[in-house]
């Protein structure tokens, strides 16, 4: 197994590429995230047994219902990019039909196939160094931030997960290096 960074490692077999990029391993942030959710789950348990605990008006119900579809919402976002920085992995397989990918959570995770032929218009995305995007996508509940796409059928397809400038580079290169390869030796 080889290293791209800290973050990517991969195994290069004749037959096939296989990658993984893991998600960033900070522990503090892991920390204060975990306590983020735990926070979000008591104050959610705490609006639910005020509901059933005191009499409220119709107006007061109404309220907590709009405020507990909120809370919902951010709950699942928050609870989903915690478990991904715990145990998020992004994984492609480069084999001799296509490329495979998988982004998953622990094993849960639905896998694409998408064939060499079909590819076009690989590109590296990185964001300017200042700009909001870069300042939005540093902050740790937000899973996104893709730096490697491709077309398929007019469809866009991410992956690399807030990878830094080198490694992107670098991962881009492998992968590009192994299409190239597969489609001179299909031809």
């Amino acid at each position: 197994m080889k290293w791209i960074g800290e973050r990517v490692s991969f195994v290069d077999d004749k037959n096939k590429l296989t990658i993984v990029i893991y998600p960033e391993n900070i522990t503090w942030i892991k920390g204060v995230m975990g306590a983020w959710v735990a926070m979000w789950f008591v104050i959610g348990a705490t609006v639910i047994w005020s509901y059933f605990t005191f009499l409220l008006t119709e107006q007061e119900q109404i309220i907590i219902y709009i405020f507990m579809a909120f809370w919902l919402y951010y709950a699942l976002k928050v609870t989903r990019s915690f478990f991904w920085l715990l145990w998020g992995r992004e994984l492609l397989k480069l084999d001799e039909t296509g490329v495979s990918y998988k982004r998953s959570i622990k094993s849960y995770g639905k896998s694409s196939h998408y064939f060499y032929e079909n590819i076009s218009k690989m590109e590296v995305h990185q964001p300017k160094e200042k700009s909001m995007q870069a300042v939005m996508e540093q902050s740790p509940w937000v899973k996104g931030g893709e730096r490697i796409d491709f077309e398929y059928f007019g469809k866009t397809v991410r992956f690399g997960r807030k990878l830094n400038k080198k490694d992107t580079e670098l991962l881009f290169k492998l992968i590009t290096k192994r299409i190239e390869e597969r489609l001179r030796k299909s031809k």
